[in-house]
């Protein structure tokens, strides 16, 4: 079996709230992230010498949450930069609708125990700028993956909630060792953000935002 330092889930919204040109921002943003030199380094710098990640977008609950880029082990620049490829070709799937993030927590913590490597830490990484308003309850579900050893991080985009998006997350959200909420005002922030909080998600949580 695959050893890992981390299994890294990135669960992304892709609800009626994120428009064209910010869905283009924020999957640029992360893509941009696998390529920037020092979190490649960072993800082989482990004692196992890599990490596995995978994504998934998720809206509403008219259509389940889909996977956009399988299982990948991040051990170098060349599968970073074939991972940060793939993500940013990957169609805007499921179709945009309300803000189910219950359930796109559901999905992502099912993506990671079906990971097929043997990880250290398991993380989910939630990215979204809106409150939960369909589907199953957040909170429950992030009971149910601390419990299971997860730890789950949130990057709140304030640009429609505002700040009490960031309470919504800290209290509906996030859990397990280390866990934490970040922010950006805007999808303008988003590629700056993301490669901080991937670098302290890589880092286990010890970075300072």
């Amino acid at each position: 079996m695959i050893q890992a330092d981390l299994a890294l889930c990135l669960a992304i919204d892709v609800s009626a709230s994120v428009d064209f040109d910010e869905f283009g921002l924020m999957v640029g943003g992360y893509a941009a992230a696998f390529r920037d030199a020092e979190l490649v380094a960072a993800l082989a710098a482990g004692p196992r010498g890599g990490c596995m990640l995978a994504a998934l977008f998720w809206s509403g609950t008219a259509a389940a949450p889909e996977l956009a880029v399988p299982w990948s082990l991040l051990d170098g620049a060349a599968a970073a930069a074939r991972f940060a490829d793939a993500l940013e070709a990957a169609p805007r799937l499921p179709q945009p609708g309300a803000t189910a993030l219950g359930e796109g927590m559901a999905a992502g913590l099912a993506l990671l125990a079906r990971c097929p490597a043997e990880a250290t830490r398991h993380v989910l990484d939630v990215s979204g700028d809106g409150v939960h308003n369909q589907g199953r309850a957040p909170g429950p579900v992030r009971d149910v993956g601390v419990a299971a050893g997860v730890t789950i991080n949130a990057l709140a985009v304030l640009n429609e909630e505002g700040p009490a998006l960031v309470a919504h997350f800290r209290e509906q959200v996030i859990g397990g060792p280390g866990n934490f909420v970040m922010r950006c005002a805007d999808y303008a922030d988003f590629a700056a953000a993301i490669r901080l909080k991937l670098l302290r998600e890589v880092a286990g949580g010890a970075l300072i935002a």
